[in-house]
C-alpha cells in the first residue's frame, strides 16, 4: 500500500464510483479497479459495498478513508515543509485554534510577517480543545491555539497575555437580560448549550457545583455559530466565551457575564521536538519574540 493506491482509493470514495474516480485521476477504469482489488486483498478487507447505481464504504472503509485522509494530508504538508527550503521563503502554515477573539493575534503577527515573506499562506482549522490537540498529535498542523489548560507533558507552549471571560449568550428578549451578570442559581432547570470543550472543564462544572446546581445540557456543540441559531429561537441558554458572537444591539443576541467571574487562558502549543518547515518556523520565532519567549 503506498500514497498513490491512497489517492485511489479516496477518489473512489469521493466519487462514490469507479468510473468517475478514473475520469478525475485521467486514467482507465480497468487499472483502477485492479488497483483497489490489490488494495482489498493486500488488507484482507471489503472496503466498498458495490451497489448498481453508486458504490459506498463499509465500516472499514470508513476507517480506512479517515486515515488516508489523514496520511495523504501530512504528506501533502511534508512536500510543502521541504519545498520551503528553497532559497525564497514559501509554503503553508498550518493553524488549529478553538473559537476566540484573540485569535487576532496571531492573524496581526502573520500580517506583518507577509509583509516581508509574501509568499507564506496560512491554514486555519476552528474547533475545540480536543480536535485542536489530535491536529497537533497527528502532525497535521504546526500550531495550535487553545483554551483553558495545556498537557505540558506533551506541548510546548507560549501563554498569551490575554483572557477571555466566560458569559451567558441569550435571546435578547429573554427576561435573564435585566441582568449585568448571571449566577449558576438563575440557571438551575434552564435548558443549557455547551461546547464539547466546556462540557469536560472542570472549572466550569465546579462553578455549578459551587452552589449544588446541576447543569441542564440539552445541546453540546463544537462551533458557535450553529448553536447561536438555535439560542436565538429562545431554544436555551448558551455557555461561551465573551466576543466569539455578534451581541450587540440588534443582533438578536445578548452576552452576560457569570458571576462569579471566570476567564479562560489562552496558549499557542506545539509538540514537544516538532521539527518546522521554513516558514512555520520563522512564525513561531516571531510569536516567541513578541511575547519574550526564548
Amino acid at each position: 500500500m503506498d500514497i498513490r493506491t491512497l489517492q485511489y482509493f479516496l477518489a473512489i470514495a469521493r466519487e462514490e464510483s469507479i468510473t468517475k474516480a478514473a475520469e478525475s485521476l485521467n486514467m482507465t477504469q480497468p487499472p483502477l479497479s485492479r488497483q483497489i482489488k490489490d488494495l482489498e486483498e493486500e488488507l484482507g478487507k471489503q472496503l466498498f459495498i458495490r451497489g448498481s447505481k453508486k458504490i459506498s464504504l463499509t465500516e472499514d472503509g470508513l476507517l480506512l478513508k479517515k486515515r488516508a485522509e489523514e496520511i495523504v494530508a501530512l504528506m501533502d504538508k511534508t512536500m510543502h515543509e521541504l519545498n520551503s527550503y528553497e532559497e525564497s521563503i514559501t509554503g503553508d502554515i498550518l493553524i488549529a485554534a478553538g473559537e476566540t477573539e484573540n485569535i487576532s493575534i496571531l492573524a496581526e503577527i502573520g500580517k506583518s510577517l507577509n509583509q516581508k515573506y509574501p509568499d507564506i499562506h496560512y491554514k486555519i482549522y476552528s474547533s475545540d480543545s480536543k480536535y485542536v490537540n489530535d491536529k497537533i498529535d497527528n502532525g497535521l498542523v504546526d500550531l495550535g491555539l487553545v483554551i483553558g489548560t495545556v498537557d505540558i507533558k506533551k506541548y510546548d507552549y507560549i501563554q498569551l497575555p490575554v483572557s477571555d471571560r466566560w458569559g451567558i449568550i441569550m435571546k435578547e428578549t429573554d427576561e435573564l437580560t435585566k441582568y449585568d451578570q448571571i449566577s449558576s442559581n438563575q440557571l438551575i432547570d434552564k435548558p443549557l448549550l455547551l461546547s464539547h470543550q466546556a462540557s469536560d472543564n472542570n472549572e466550569i462544572m465546579s462553578w455549578f457545583q459551587e452552589n449544588g446546581v446541576v447543569p441542564n445540557i440539552v445541546t453540546t456543540y463544537n462551533l458557535a455559530y450553529n448553536a447561536s441559531v438555535f439560542v436565538k429561537t429562545g431554544f436555551g441558554y448558551m455557555l461561551a466565551l465573551d466576543n466569539i458572537l455578534n451581541t450587540t444591539t440588534g443582533s438578536g443576541l445578548v452576552f452576560r457575564p457569570i458571576t462569579p467571574g471566570l476567564k479562560a487562558n489562552m496558549y499557542v502549543i506545539w509538540k514537544k521536538n516538532q521539527i518546522f518547515g521554513k516558514a512555520a518556523s520563522i512564525y513561531l520565532d516571531e510569536i516567541k519574540k513578541l511575547f519574550n519567549k526564548s
